[in-house]
């Protein structure tokens, strides 16, 4: 219930019955993008000012390596599953925008868990740019085999687009180059270096900014994205009940696997948490953008749809504050 009465959770759900409304409420597109620019470096520089306190352990390799498996195992599971239920080219997608990451609910998740005292380390929003990546790779490789095992010269795209099949496919490379140099990823990973360099100065002089502004800044991003939400609700009408069940169920396996991974590995609470958060969440920005023309044969309305119009507010409203109970009830 407490994470219900937060004030940025509160903006969040009144997005979301303003859209619905269709209350002319909007926040301008570059005021939306900025808000986002700026909660990215400010989680980066926070990472960074952690990282340069704690330092290099080994846990903090373990749970980068458990993130990494996470990043490439939940792809794969996703695709086995709905691959005989919808189209193999649409399973690729949506399998790909689950094993990838949100942002958002990283950033959102990290001021919860401050909130709660147990903030898992900076470490970890390195965890969320490397499990960025795997999932786009997978989709785009299980692209390029559907493709070649085409019997069809030419395949019509979901845009009515002709499409030569047999060819070489999106080069594998060009799909990691496009993650990699994506410029909100590139401004999280530069604060980052930023605020471990900078150190405890750093930390002091960025105080006002990555730290006092944080908590309302927030809330305005989370009211945009509620807003966002609301539109998109209207792309998940008359998807299959088994899409509407794997947008919805999904996430809480994938943190499941992620908790016995933190398990086994020994992590902490709160990196096991955020693990859990990062496995269940779903991208709904980056992978999207990309599989437009790497996947230009899956339903865009989809995978952003299920991702956005179900995942994300499930996650926003009770994934994380059950995720963080849960995860505090087997490791602690």
């Amino acid at each position: 219930m407490q994470n219900f009465l937060d004030p940025a959770i509160l903006f969040f759900v009144f997005g979301v019955v303003a859209g619905l409304l269709r209350s002319d409420l909007e926040v301008p597109q570059p005021i939306a993008k900025f808000l986002s620019l700026y909660l990215l470096m400010a989680i980066g520089l926070k990472g960074g000012f952690a990282l340069a306190a704690s330092g290099l352990e080994l846990s903090i390799a373990l749970s980068l390596g458990a993130a990494l498996t996470m990043a490439f195992l939940v792809p794969l599971l996703g695709y086995s599953l709905l691959k005989t239920r919808v189209s193999r080219f649409d399973a690729a997608a949506v399998a790909a925008s689950y094993g990838s990451v949100s942002a958002v609910t990283f950033v959102t998740a990290m001021q919860y868990l401050e909130g709660k005292g147990i903030a898992p380390g900076g470490h970890m929003a390195v965890a969320m740019v490397l499990m960025e990546s795997p999932a786009v790779i997978v989709a785009v490789t299980l692209a390029n085999m559907l493709r070649h095992e085409q019997a069809p010269a030419f395949a019509v795209s979901s845009s009515g687009v002709a499409l030569a099949h047999g060819g070489p496919g999106t080069s594998v490379g060009k799909i990691l180059h496009e993650s990699l140099t994506n410029g909100v990823y590139l401004l999280l990973i530069a604060s980052l270096l930023i605020g471990y360099l900078s150190g405890d100065a750093g930390k002091a002089m960025m105080q006002p900014f990555s730290f006092d502004l944080f908590k309302g800044m927030l809330a305005f991003f989370l009211l945009d994205m509620g807003l966002t939400v609301a539109k998109n609700l209207g792309s998940v009408k008359g998807k299959s009940p088994v899409l509407i069940a794997y947008a919805a169920l999904a996430p809480l396996v994938h943190a499941l696997l992620a908790l016995l991974l933190s398990s086994a590995l020994g992590l902490p609470v709160a990196d096991a948490t955020m693990l859990m958060v990062l496995s269940a969440s779903a991208s709904y920005i980056v992978v999207p953008a990309v599989l437009r023309y790497a996947i230009p044969e899956a339903n865009p309305s989809m995978y952003l749809g299920l991702a956005l119009g179900i995942t994300f507010p499930l996650n926003i409203l009770v994934g994380i504050p059950l995720y963080t109970h849960v995860a505090q009830a087997v490791l602690s």
